[in-house]
């Protein structure tokens, strides 16, 4: 087969990768290429299958089985145990078991009811729930189906003369049929489409998307690629001719604001509008102001049209019935001065508080006007998206690649309102039947699927001194209860290290959306001189660029310089440990403070100090003194940041592995200092377990402090398990006698 060279779709099946492969690998191969082009589908959109034929494990006989991907898959990502596999004959016989209800049809319940008979249908035991798109495939007549959401061919299936574009542009290759919800009636009016078409090659769902077959499966793949190209073409060819980019949307209205100018507002706004937005339940934010977005939110018709909300299915389940555009004029020859960004973020403020309230007003009349009987209650009413002129694009999730992916399926509506503007009149899916889809049965039974989430969900923490020790450990373990964690350290190869770590574990998500430093995963690693006021704003403003803002604070760091042997230190190195141990927590606090005031949300400042703080002992006068500042600054903060914020410590006894303030000649110093043998041919390790052991040896419990020991304290007074616990320092010291209450 030649290959054609494709402008508008990317062509990534190679021969040499699926050598080798068997049927059902071929199809996750399929899956996995079609899944890659966000201009043919986007994250969790679309499905594709083949019918193959396979042994029956009971009589051994060939069987013709529908591998389908599975309910809630991806097919960029998916492998094949993210495929259902079902008997194409027992599929087929459920058409007689439909005809046989009373009540059948579109939205009726004897088609939801179906759902519950695929699993009648599995062959071979396999797990993987069904899609509700199954009839789609199953009953038309190819071997090898591709179900896609298309930008281009949505943006035919979502004008106004769908029909009449889809003929012109497709002839007889491709079927039009108006928009019916997925499911069995849908899959039914495709056997009745391709009975009376039998050459048709696909059908175009209005205002859905495209589905297309063929009995050859790389042809089936080559058969999208050519349908999506054929489209993009059209739509280009019109949008050129009416003026491109100058004249999209109806022309730009609104200037955009410098690079560095939107940085600050996003900076200055974000923790507040996430405060706004986080009443119900915390959201994760993700902010997108790249040229196409913003040649959408700066135009004439951007508010009209996002008045109109998306059309394919799939956009609104993330991007709900509409985005809240503020109708703001971003600016006119300005300085761009610190007072201008400051009295712009107020005016945005206003604007977004009406807005926000206009909004809420607007989704509850759309619940009250659309709402059946048995229609689950309003979900929370705050927009997923946010369109502000000048700025760009806010999207807001559960986590944080919910809003990269929410952020990426309204670059796709985006892309349809453009393609669909060019070519004719955008039109949206009417209001009931995009509440008919939200507030589906089916889609309210998959919520209620959904694992309980965990006890550090939709939280943001940053720990300080993530690069190694118990700030490394720290972040490690609110990872694993779903935190999202922002590595912070001096060296930023450490804690850009800690964050890859923590992504090469758990993934970056699989939303490809953001700008900047907001196209981020569950970890960011990031620079800061807790020192420095400048960077520790810097380093805050940066994390609001990523989430959207910040729950906790979590600071490990810390330095250590020994006196010498007659109890001096001098004086600059006096000024260093405090300037780190004490002065660097309380700038953390006093910048962090300003931040979730913004915000208005619950968090939590957990310091770190030492049983030296109330020990005292030879060779480390000016650590310890730090520590016991640290102890009692963590009683003021207590005061001055609550009922807000609740501030506490954890006060660890000497913990050598994998602390940075025991580099070798430490070890050995102390080692020679307490008269322990050793080696210097001795490893680091050994050198540092030998010197554990000794500290372990002089309290109760007898076993050396880890940084995994810290990480569970800190993690406690981060959950509310201890949300009554504030001003307080608490001691993993394994019992040390001389630390005692005293």
């Amino acid at each position: 087969m030649a290959k054609t060279k494709y402008k508008y779709v990317n062509d990534l099946w190679k021969g040499s990768e699926v050598k080798g492969l068997d049927a059902a690998e071929r199809l996750v191969y399929r899956s996995n290429k079609l899944g890659s082009d966000q201009r043919i589908t986007n994250t969790g959109g679309g499905n594709t299958s083949s019918k193959l034929t396979e042994t029956d494990p009971l009589t051994g006989d060939a069987v013709e089985v529908l591998w389908v991907k599975g309910s809630g898959g991806d097919l960029r990502t998916s492998k094949k145990e993210n495929f259902a596999s079902l008997y194409q004959e027992k599929l087929i016989a459920l058409q007689g078991v439909y005809a046989g209800k009373k009540k059948r049809g579109p939205k009726s319940p004897a088609e939801d009811e179906m759902v519950g008979m695929y699993p009648h249908c599995t062959f071979n035991l396999n797990p993987r729930a069904s899609s509700i798109d199954t009839p789609l495939h199953s009953f038309v007549p190819g071997k090898h189906v591709d179900h896609t959401h298309p930008n281009a061919p949505i943006a035919i299936c979502a004008s106004k003369n769908s029909k009449r574009i889809t003929k012109a542009v497709y002839g007889d290759d491709i079927i039009w049929t108006p928009w019916l919800r997925p499911g069995f009636e849908l899959g039914l009016e495709l056997q009745r489409i391709t009975q009376k078409h039998p050459k048709a090659k696909g059908v175009m769902l209005g205002q859905h998307g495209l589905i297309n077959w063929d009995d050859d499966d790389k042809k089936c793949y080559y058969l999208s690629l050519d349908l999506i190209e054929k489209g993009s073409a059209y739509i280009e060819k019109a949008y050129r001719k009416k003026g491109g980019d100058k004249k999209a949307f109806g022309g730009q209205k609104h200037l955009t604001l410098p690079e560095k100018v939107r940085r600050q507002v996003f900076a200055k706004l974000l923790p507040w509008l996430r405060g706004k937005v986080s009443q119900q339940k915390r959201f994760i934010g993700t902010i997108q102001d790249d040229a196409a977005i913003l040649r959408f939110v700066n135009s004439k018709d951007a508010g009209r049209l996002a008045e109109l909300g998306t059309s394919c299915p799939d956009h609104f389940l993330r991007t709900k019935i509409k985005p809240l555009y503020v109708p703001f004029a971003a600016h006119k020859n300005r300085d761009f001065s610190g007072d201008w960004v400051d009295c712009f973020v107020e005016t945005l403020k206003q604007n977004l508080t009406a807005g926000l309230k206009q909004y809420k007003k607007d989704y509850a009349t759309y619940y009250k006007n659309c709402k059946r009987p048995g229609s689950p209650a309003m979900r929370d009413a705050n927009p997923t998206v946010m369109l502000i002129p000048g700025c760009g694009m806010i999207a807001w999730g559960k986590n944080k690649s919910e809003s990269r992916v929410t952020a990426e399926f309204y670059n796709c509506a985006v892309e349809v309102m453009r393609g669909a503007e060019a070519i004719d009149k955008y039109i949206a899916l009417p209001q009931q039947e995009a509440f008919d889809i939200e507030s589906w049965a089916l889609e309210e039974a998959k919520l209620q699927r959904m694992p309980a989430e965990m006890e550090l969900a939709r939280q943001v923490i940053v720990v300080i001194g993530a690069g190694s020790g118990i700030g490394r450990e720290v972040a490690h373990r609110v990872v694993r209860d779903g935190a999202h964690v922002v590595c912070v350290d001096m060296n930023l190869a450490a804690a850009q290290a800690t964050a890859k770590e923590i992504t090469d574990q758990y993934g970056v998500g699989i939303g490809v959306a953001g700008s900047g430093i907001s196209n981020c995963g569950p970890a960011l690693g990031l620079a800061c001189n807790i020192t420095d006021r400048a960077s520790v704003r810097a380093m805050l403003d940066d994390v609001a660029l990523a989430y959207g803002g910040f729950d906790s604070i979590c600071v490990t760091a810390g330095v250590f310089w020994p006196s010498d042997t007659t109890g001096h230190i001098p004086d600059d190195k006096w000024d260093f440990t405090f300037g780190v141990n004490v002065k660097g927590s309380y700038i953390v606090a006093d910048e962090a403070a300003n931040t979730w005031r913004e915000q208005g949300l619950p968090g939590n400042l957990v310091l770190t100090t030492s049983a030296n703080a109330v020990v005292a002992k030879k060779g480390s006068v000016a650590y310890d003194t730090s520590k016991a500042a640290a102890n009692h600054l963590v009683r003021e903060l207590a005061i001055e940041l609550s009922p807000t914020v609740r501030v506490n410590a954890v006060a660890p006894a000497t913990v050598v592995k994998g602390s940075s303030m025991f580099p070798r000649d430490r070890v050995i110093g102390s080692l020679a200092k307490y008269g322990i043998k050793y080696s210097k041919k001795d490893s680091d390790d050994s050198l540092r377990d030998k010197l554990a052991q000794f500290y372990a040896n002089r309290t109760l419990t007898k076993a050396p402090i880890t940084p995994e020991d810290q990480a569970e304290a800190f993690y406690l007074l981060l959950t509310s398990r201890l949300d009554k616990t504030c001003g307080q320092v608490l001691a993993v010291d394994g019992g040390l006698e001389d630390a005692f209450l005293r």
